[in-house]
């Protein structure tokens, strides 16, 4: 159950992704993470509120959520954004995507005593480098760039993900939370950073479109798959699944977002094909040894 939540998860970001990135013409990068982590928040309020019973939430539980929050959601994503503002976005996602994997499976080792049989590390090497070898293919920058200041924020942004994670990881299995609620408790997290960065940097609340009604009509969907349905897969998948198998695969969000792609008629490198599906054997040798 947790494989699948996981690559459920990566597939919500494959298709928010493009939605996202429409609306990044509009919104800026803090202002758009803003109002879909509100949004998201408002939908899970109602049904933790109407749909579940009440559940007594410790204070232990409440401060571990909140810190995974602030550091995965609200540092993460600044990380990465700063990445991509200095190094491109096809380096970014390399980095990040890498790293993330490797960071979480090292911490959960020293933070859960949550290790991974020498069959699991192969599955994940290979996830990693069929990713890292279908970005490289896919690499849209035509220039390359070298910052090093944007490979230090897109490794912060790795382990930022890793630690929330890890946190995540360890309050779900050692509680008894549900992912509805683990979920809006870790957005509160990252909203309260990312209202102080808006603060500090003096940044556009709202968005500049011509067509107000269809913008948010637009962001709505967007946010409803990708942070609402992708946030709750995320604590499903962390609930059921060790944090690093988790995190791989999440990095499959790129192999998946080739099949959006294909799906809407776009023309996909046959290598990309080939690595698709070393990847897609990566996953299965990770599912089938989690479960073996």
């Amino acid at each position: 159950m947790g494989e699948i939540a996981a690559l459920s998860t990566a597939l919500c970001w494959a298709v928010a992704a493009r939605m996202f990135r429409v609306l990044g013409q509009h919104f800026s990068p803090l202002s758009l993470n803003l109002w879909k982590g509100l949004a998201a928040i408002a939908i899970l309020l109602v049904i933790t509120e109407f749909f579940l019973p009440p559940v007594s939430i410790s204070n232990q539980t409440w401060f571990w959520l909140l810190l995974s929050g602030v550091i995965g959601i609200g540092l993460g994503d600044t990380f990465f954004f700063q990445a991509l503002n200095k190094i491109g976005d096809s380096q970014s996602i390399l980095v990040a995507e890498t790293l993330a994997p490797i960071f979480t499976a090292l911490l959960a080792m020293a933070w859960i005593a949550e290790w991974l049989s020498w069959q699991q590390w192969l599955g994940v090497a290979l996830v990693l480098f069929s990713v890292d070898m279908i970005i490289k293919i896919q690499k849209r920058d035509t220039v390359d760039k070298f910052e090093l200041s944007g490979y230090v924020y897109a490794g912060l942004a790795a382990l930022c993900q890793a630690v929330g994670a890890v946190v995540s990881r360890d309050v779900l299995t050692t509680t008894n939370i549900d992912a509805f609620n683990a979920s809006q408790i870790r957005l509160i997290g990252g909203l309260f950073i990312i209202v102080i960065l808006m603060l500090l940097t003096k940044k556009r609340w709202l968005p500049k479109t011509a067509n107000v009604k269809k913008t948010w009509m637009f962001f709505l969907g967007a946010t409803v798959i990708g942070t609402f349905a992708a946030l709750y897969l995320q604590m499903l998948a962390f609930t059921h699944t060790k944090a690093a198998v988790v995190q791989t695969l999440f990095a499959t969000s790129v192999v998946l977002s080739l099949f959006v792609a294909k799906i809407l008629g776009e023309r996909v490198n046959k290598r990309t094909g080939f690595w698709s599906l070393m990847a897609l054997v990566g996953v299965g040798v990770l599912v089938a040894l989690e479960h073996g």
